[in-house]
C-alpha cells in the first residue's frame, strides 16, 4: 500500500551511519565508497504547471542550493525531466580535473559563501557534483518505509546512468553482498573507506542506527629503522624511529614514527638500537628530521599502522604497534604503491580540464603536528602547523606561560590537544561548542564566548541552528563552533580554549541528547575522599536501577557519571531520570549528599549531586580534555574499580594523563559504544517501588 508524503521536505534530516565493524561480506548488504563532501538532501518541488524548484539541505536544515548553483541547475533538469516531487539523499562532492572525488577541505571554503561573484568565481575554480545514494520521496510517495534495495531500484530510475564525462548528479557506485573487491580497490587506491548499508533496512530520518555501517581504513606495515631521533621534554631514550624499506638494494626514506610507544618500548627498542650506531645515514637519499638523527645499521624491523602514502612518498599519521623479529629486513618494501587516490566517480576521461589552482600541503615532510609545535616554541617563532587533514593553521604566542606555577606554556597544552586527538575528537564530534578562553592564563581574567570569531580558518567547522535550539541575539542568529576536527581543536587551544565543553546533543538533532550526566561538585571543606564516596552511592543506586554509567574526573576538584541514553530522548526525560537518583542518595545521605541548588543551603562538607545539568545549551567539560585547574587537570575516565578503590584526580594532568590513556586505552570510547539505558524498565521498577 502506497504511503502518502505529508511533511514539508525542509523538515527531513538524513540517516546516519553507525561505527559499529561491519562485515565485507554479508546477505542483503550493499556496499558504497565514503566519499568526503557534504551530506545533503536535495528537495526537488513540481508544481501544476511543472515549474521547478529545488533546495539542497544540509544535515541541519540549512539551505545551500545558493552556494551550488551547478548542482541546483543539474537538479532542477533532472526535476523537470521526471515532472514530479522528489527528495534525493546524497553528498556534494569536489572534484579533481579527472572527476575525481577529493576531500572535505577542497569544499569546505564554499559552504558559507553569499556574495554571488564570490560564489562564481568559487565555482570556476573548484568543480563539485551530488553523488546520489538514496531516494525517499517519489511525487506523492513517502518511500522511507520501503526496504533500501527497493528504494536504490527506484533511485536508478529517477537517476539513469549518465554518458557524459563530466556529469554534474550522478549515482553512487555500489556492490551487492560482497565487498571484498571493492574494499581491496579502497586499500589499494587510498579511499577513505565504505559505508555499508543492510538492503532490507527502512530510512530512519535523522537517526544514526546500525543499518548503515561506516567501514574506515587504515593502512599498516613493516619497516626498517634506519636511525632515531634525540628525545624531547621528559620523554626518554629516543624521540622518534626514522624509518624506510627497500627499493632493490637502497634503503628509501618513509619518515619517522613518534608516538604509539611505552615507556618499556622507548627503553627496550633503545637497548637495541645501541649496538648498532653508526656515523652515517644508511638511507639513500636525504633525511628531513626535526631533531638531531643518529644513523643505526638496518637490522630492526617495526610494525607500523598509518593513514596513508603522501604524495612525496612519506607516511601520513605513523603510529608505532610494535617489533618484528620475523621479517628479514631486506624482505621489506612499500606494499600500497603510487600516491593516495580517491573512489573514481566516472571513468577516467580524456582530453584536456582547465587546471584549478589548488594548494596543496604535505604535513608529513615537516614532522608530525606534535614536532612542528615543538621547533616553533623552541625557536620561540610564530608559524604555521600543517595538519594531518591538508589544513593549514596559525599558531602564535607558544611561549605565554598558561599556568605559572606549573610552567606550562600555551604550546605544552596545544601539543597536548596533537597528542590526544584521537581520543578526544571523537567525544565532542558534531557537537556546539561553549568557549571559556584564558588569553592571560589561568590566574586571570576570563571569559565565555559562545559566538565564534568573524574569520576563522578554513577547516573549522561553523553552523547555526535552529532558532528553538538557539535563540538569535540583538546581532540575529548564532554561528557557533562544531567540534570534530584536529583543525577545530587546534584553532579553539590558539584562541586560549582550554576546555572542551561540548553540548550533551549533536549539531543535526540539538534537542535529544545522546547521554545524562550527573556532576558531583564538592563544596568548601569537602575532600575528594568525600567525593568518592558519594559517587559509591550513586553507583550503588544506578545498580539497583540497572542502569549502566561511566565515572571520569572533572579535571578540577569534582566528578562527572555519564549515562547512554537511548535515541530520541528529551533533555527533560535525562533530567528527571537523574533527578531520582540524585534526590535518593541525598535523602538517603544528608550528611555528604545534597541536592540544594543555593550555596548557602549546603551543609559544609557536602557533596552537591548535580542533575540540572542535563538541560539544553548546557555543557560539562568533555573527556580527555584539559580544565584550567590549578594542577592543569585532565577530565579522566575511570573505571568504577577505580572509584572504589580511591584515586587522587591530581594524578592526572596535561604532562601525565598521555601515558595513562597509552596504558588503559580509551575507556570513554567503551562508554560510547556501551549499550543505552533501559527507560521503560526503569519506570516499571520505580512504580513497583512507589508501590
Amino acid at each position: 500500500m502506497m504511503v502518502r508524503w505529508r511533511e514539508p521536505m525542509s523538515n527531513v534530516r538524513p540517516m546516519l551511519a553507525s561505527l559499529s565493524e561491519p562485515p565485507v561480506t554479508g546477505h542483503g548488504l550493499v556496499y558504497e565508497p565514503k566519499y568526503d563532501g557534504i551530506r545533503a538532501l536535495a528537495a526537488i518541488e513540481v508544481d501544476a504547471k511543472k515549474n521547478v524548484r529545488v533546495a539542497l539541505y544540509s544535515r541541519n536544515g540549512n539551505e545551500k542550493h545558493a552556494q551550488f548553483p551547478a548542482i541546483a541547475k543539474a537538479l532542477e533538469q533532472l526535476g523537470r525531466r521526471a515532472g514530479r516531487p522528489l527528495l534525493i539523499d546524497g553528498e556534494i562532492v569536489a572534484v579533481d580535473e579527472d572527476w575525481r572525488p577529493l576531500g572535505f577541505q577542497h569544499i569546505q571554503g564554499r559552504i558559507h559563501l553569499t556574495d554571488p561573484k564570490a560564489i562564481l568565481d568559487a565555482e570556476r575554480a573548484q568543480p563539485a557534483v551530488f553523488i546520489a545514494f538514496d531516494l525517499l520521496r517519489d511525487g506523492k510517495e513517502d518511500l522511507r518505509s520501503l526496504p533500501y534495495a527497493a528504494r536504490r531500484l527506484r533511485l536508478q530510475k529517477v537517476v539513469p546512468r549518465t554518458r557524459s564525462r563530466r556529469p554534474i548528479v550522478l549515482l553512487s557506485e555500489i556492490a551487492l553482498e560482497d565487498g571484498r573487491e571493492m574494499l581491496a580497490r579502497a586499500r589499494r587506491e587510498g579511499w577513505e573507506g565504505l559505508i555499508v548499508k543492510d538492503g532490507s533496512s527502512v530510512y530512519r530520518s535523522g537517526r544514526r542506527t546500525p543499518a548503515w555501517r561506516k567501514l574506515k581504513l587504515l593502512a599498516e606495515q613493516e619497516f626498517v629503522v634506519g636511525g632515531w631521533t634525540e628525545p624531547r621534554q621528559s620523554r626518554k631514550y629516543f624521540g622518534s624511529l626514522l624509518l624506510g624499506y627497500y627499493d632493490d638494494d637502497r634503503l628509501v626514506w618513509a619518515g619517522h614514527v613518534g608516538t604509539g610507544f611505552t615507556a618499556d618500548d622507548l627503553e627496550r627498542i633503545a637497548a637495541l638500537l645501541a649496538p648498532l650506531e653508526r656515523r652515517t645515514s644508511p638511507f639513500s637519499g636525504p633525511v628531513k628530521a626535526m631533531e638531531k638523527p643518529h644513523w643505526v645499521e638496518p637490522r630492526l624491523v617495526v610494525q607500523v599502522r598509518f593513514t596513508e602514502w603522501t604524495s612525496e612518498g612519506l607516511l601520513r599519521q605513523p603510529v608505532f604497534l610494535g617489533l618484528r623479529d620475523d621479517r628479514k629486513p631486506r624482505d621489506v618494501v612499500r606494499e600500497t604503491g603510487g600516491p593516495a587516490a580517491r573512489p573514481p566517480v566516472v571513468p577516467a576521461k580524456t582530453g584536456r580540464y582547465r587546471k584549478r589552482p589548488v594548494h596543496r600541503v604535505d604535513p608529513a615532510a615537516d614532522g608530525s603536528v606534535v614536532d612542528q609545535l615543538l621547533a616553533l616554541e623552541e625557536a620561540r617563532k610564530d608559524g604555521d602547523l600543517l595538519l594531518p587533514n591538508g589544513d593549514r593553521l596559525r599558531v602564535t604566542n607558544l611561549s605565554k606561560v598558561f599556568w605559572p606555577d606549573l610552567g606550562i606554556t600555551k604550546g605544552e597544552l596545544l601539543r597536548y590537544y596533537a597528542t590526544v586527538a584521537d581520543l578526544i575528537l571523537p567525544v565532542v564530534a558534531d557537537r556546539p561548542l561553549v568557549m571559556r578562553r584564558f588569553p592571560n592564563g589561568v590566574t586571570r581574567h576570563a571569559f565565555y564566548q559562545q559566538k565564534h570569531p568573524e574569520t576563522p580558518p578554513p577547516g573549522v567547522r561553523r553552523e547555526i541552528l535552529p532558532p528553538e535550539a538557539d535563540p538569535p541575539d540583538k546581532d540575529g542568529p548564532r554561528e557557533r563552533l562544531i567540534g570534530g576536527s584536529l583543525t577545530t581543536l587546534l584553532y579553539m587551544t590558539q584562541l586560549a580554549a582550554i576546555s572542551q565543553d561540548p553540548w550533551f546533543s549533536r549539531v543535526d538533532d540539538p534537542f535529544h541528547p545522546d547521554y545524562a550526566a550527573i556532576d558531583l561538585d564538592p563544596g568548601d571543606g569537602t575532600s575528594f575522599r568525600t567525593v568518592l564516596e558519594v559517587a559509591r552511592l550513586v553507583k550503588a543506586e544506578l545498580d539497583r536501577y540497572r542502569i549502566p554509567a561511566a565515572p571520569k574526573t572533572s579535571g578540577a576538584s569534582g566528578l562527572h557519571i555519564y549515562i547512554r541514553l537511548p535515541p530520541g530522548t528529551t533533555y527533560e526525560t535525562a533530567q528527571l531520570l537523574c533527578r531520582l537518583i540524585a534526590t535518593t542518595v541525598a535523602e538517603a545521605h544528608p550528611r555528604i549528599a545534597t541536592v540544594e541548588r543555593p550555596v548557602k543551603k549546603r551543609r559544609r562538607g557536602t557533596v552537591y549531586v548535580d542533575f540540572l545539568q542535563n538541560i539544553l545549551g548546557k555543557t560539562l567539560a568533555a573527556a580527555y580534555s584539559a580544565r584550567a585547574s590549578e594542577y592543569a587537570g585532565v577530565s579522566t575516565p575511570l573505571t568504577w574499580k577505580e572509584v572504589a578503590d580511591g584515586i587522587d584526580p591530581r594524578d592526572f594532568t596535561i604532562r601525565t594523563a598521555p601515558d595513562r590513556f597509552r596504558r588503559v586505552g580509551d575507556l570513554w570510547g567503551r562508554f560510547l559504544k556501551g549499550r543505552p539505558v533501559d527507560l521503560r524498565a526503569i519506570i516499571e521498577r520505580a512504580s513497583a517501588a512507589a508501590g
